[in-house]
């Protein structure tokens, strides 16, 4: 094992090489503790969004989540061969599939909860409970901004238009 720290030297002066580094190590930790499931964290995601906002079309819950539509494809594929999500036609537009999710997902949904729950007390050994909800209230405000979600999602769409 190393010592030298997860973001070694003077690039961690970068805070966006900090935060970069730790969404990785923390994305790697959350898939290995949530694979005893079966289910990655966009399935979490998905299960997520579907128990807050009930039952929605499926193209809406990828924009929702920022999912691709390949990856939301595939995912809720993943989701309703393990009978935690279910596609229906949608009655207005028989076009559409709307996907909700089932008693099982919600079983389920709460077991992934209490595992996200330890998780964050495992990876953030070395901060307090008051520096744990500064590092919340941050993140929060980060993912709250629209200047960040607009500059993410032309950065998106860009991407997008170059793959077609």
């Amino acid at each position: 094992m190393s010592e030298a720290p997860l973001v070694p030297g003077t690039v961690a002066e970068h805070t966006i090489c900090l935060l970069v580094k730790l969404g990785q190590v923390a994305f790697r930790l959350a898939e290995d503790g949530l694979s005893a499931t079966g289910l990655r964290v966009r399935h979490y995601s998905v299960l997520q969004a579907l128990a807050d906002n009930g039952a929605m079309p499926q193209l809406a819950l990828g924009s929702f989540l920022r999912i691709d539509p390949a990856t939301m494809v595939t995912s809720l594929d993943d989701l309703e061969r393990a009978g935690y999500a279910e596609r229906t036609r949608d009655p207005q537009d028989r076009r559409r599939y709307a996907v909700d999710i089932t008693d099982d997902g919600r079983k389920v949904l709460a077991d992934l909860n209490r595992t996200l729950v330890g998780l964050d007390t495992d990876i953030l050994p070395d901060l307090g409970t008051a520096e744990r909800h500064t590092l919340h209230a941050l993140l929060g405000s980060l993912a709250d901004s629209p200047a960040l979600t607009a500059m993410f999602d032309a950065v998106r769409e860009q991407s997008g238009a170059k793959r077609t």
